[in-house]
């Protein structure tokens, strides 16, 4: 069972985020991953992915998704509010005042570097995200399997241009439909 946690608990671990995760939502994704599982331990590995299966499915941006759900999980409703506003504060005032900073020092080469070296950093995390979700995948369906369902996912949404949140709804679907296995049928029996 999870731990109880205060909204400021869960205030301040999303602030940090808001903080910290500029790029975006995907940028934002291994900085929660960090402070919910690593940190917290308010959900595991296994929990965390599912979060962020479901939560790209629907509609709007993951950065407010994952933190609400989150939040409601580990405390409720005012969990949900804490977590939802402290990850878009810091987001509304950064935007303000780096909207503000470039609109008038816009062609100062410092200020466009800026951006451009946030992009590496950004490419590392999402890179360690995606081998340990891909380390996660092999350890439950293997090497193969695994590999397969990558090709096939990175075909059908960068290929033929599908959204991921069909291609993650139909694999969900697909789960759900799966006949019970043997040891199931077995165990019931």
């Amino acid at each position: 069972m999870n731990p109880p946690a205060a909204s400021w608990q869960l205030f301040w671990a999303f602030f940090r985020v808001g903080i910290f995760g500029f790029g975006g939502g995907p940028a934002m994704i291994p900085l929660v991953r960090a402070e919910v599982v690593t940190r917290h331990h308010w959900l595991t590995d296994e929990e965390f992915a599912d979060v962020l299966a479901i939560g790209n499915t629907l509609p709007g941006p993951i950065a407010t998704k994952m933190p609400g759900y989150i939040g409601y999980r580990v405390a409720g409703i005012t969990g949900c509010i804490a977590a939802v506003i402290a990850i878009i504060v810091p987001m509304i005032v950064a935007m303000i005042v780096m909207l503000g900073i470039f609109s008038r020092y816009r062609d100062v080469a410092w200020i466009r570097g800026m951006g451009q070296a946030v992009v590496p950093v950004v490419m590392v995390m999402m890179a360690q995200l995606t081998w340990d979700f891909f380390d996660k995948s092999r350890a439950a369906l293997g090497w193969l399997i695994s590999i397969v369902i990558a090709i096939i996912a990175a075909g059908l949404i960068y290929w033929l241009g599908i959204h991921p949140g069909w291609v993650i709804g139909a694999i969900l679907i697909a789960a759900l439909l799966r006949p019970a296995g043997k040891q199931k049928a077995e165990g019931a029996a």
